[in-house]
């Protein structure tokens, strides 16, 4: 079944990378819409060796098109604007900004892991954090098989998660300029300080990892502690992940249980230097799993390192997965 499809936000990272996702997987597209600022209103950008042309987002040119579905990532104020008119006009929206995740009307959805929740939608459909998807993959097995007690999360963020202004400062940081997205320079340094400070002394970044996890797993008694930091690092976030288990297990039946998982890569042969890095994971959907051992400081304790593309798996490829899953049930 092929679609009318918009994509709001189109010239943007993410948006960019939607169009480039939804080529590579042959996404079945009708009629595409591209949607933007007004300073980006007539832009032309290429799909499938056709050229399209960008309009501004305004309801006058949402209203006389029939569209399925819209991908977003044009910030939260925008999608707390537009995302109710394109649903009240018939689409179904994937939102990639924060400003629905936690609404307990919209299901937050990362496909190998709760695809089920796609179909309570009102219309809109979340994405979940950046760090939070790439997590939630490899948790949810163990969650699964062996239930959860606890999660700490040491997350380690590139700088494409600040969009364009954060690869900036990057190239510019080595070239001794100043920074202008970040607080401090991040060339040759790390920044413990992703999102807004709040008063119990994380950050929101650090707090959407811990509540969404706990919306996607359906589960408000787990207990969740997260640090996250930004790392000079341009494609690709890193994730420390311990997690003590409710049951015991076999460091076997873990490595068993990965090479079975959709949408996960088991690279762990740490004798022959085979882990995890950003430079693995970028320009790819898949997230990476390596250095899996036990934590023998508590019983049915568990460490894993996670590395996935944030730009893909971490927004763009898993809402065109989201799409993939509305399409297949509309069949």
């Amino acid at each position: 079944m092929s679609c009318n499809l918009a994509v709001v936000g189109c010239t943007g990272m993410v948006g960019r990378k939607f169009l480039e996702v939804l080529e590579e997987r042959n996404f079945p597209v009708k009629n595409l819409y591209l949607y933007a600022s007004a300073k980006s209103d007539g832009k032309v950008l290429k799909f499938s060796g056709k050229d399209y042309v960008v309009e501004e987002l305004k309801e006058d040119n949402i209203k006389n098109k029939k569209i399925d579905i819209a991908l977003f990532s044009a910030g939260g104020s925008t999608s707390l604007e537009f995302a109710p008119v394109f649903s009240k006009y018939g689409a179904v929206v994937v939102d990639n900004s924060s400003a629905w995740r936690m609404d307990k009307d919209i299901p937050l959805v990362v496909p190998e892991v709760n695809p089920e929740d796609i179909k309570w939608n009102k219309g809109i459909i979340a994405n979940p954090n950046c760090s939070t998807i790439q997590a939630l993959v490899p948790i949810k097995p163990l969650y699964d098989k062996y239930g959860i007690k606890r999660i700490i999360y040491s997350t380690y963020q590139a700088v494409s998660g600040a969009g364009v202004g954060g690869y900036n400062d990057l190239m510019e940081g080595y070239k001794g300029n100043p920074p202008k997205k970040f607080p401090f320079p991040i060339a040759g340094n790390v920044i413990p300080h992703i999102d807004t400070f709040l008063e119990n002394g994380y950050t929101k970044e650090e707090m959407k990892m811990i509540n969404e996890t706990r919306k996607i797993l359906h589960d408000d008694t787990l207990k969740i502690t997260a640090t996250t930091v930004r790392v000079p690092v341009v494609y690709g976030h890193s994730e420390s992940i311990n997690i003590e288990l409710k049951k015991d297990f076999e460091l076997e039946d873990i490595f068993n249980l990965y090479r079975d998982c959709k949408g996960i890569v088991l690279k762990d042969d740490v004798q022959n230097g085979q882990y995890p890095m950003p430079i693995d994971a970028a320009g790819k959907n898949e997230v990476y799993v390596g250095r899996i051992r036990r934590d023998f400081s508590l019983d049915s304790g568990l460490n894993l390192w996670v590395v996935a593309d944030n730009i893909r798996k971490g927004a763009a490829t898993n809402a065109v997965q989201i799409a993939e899953c509305l399409i297949k049930d509309k069949k």
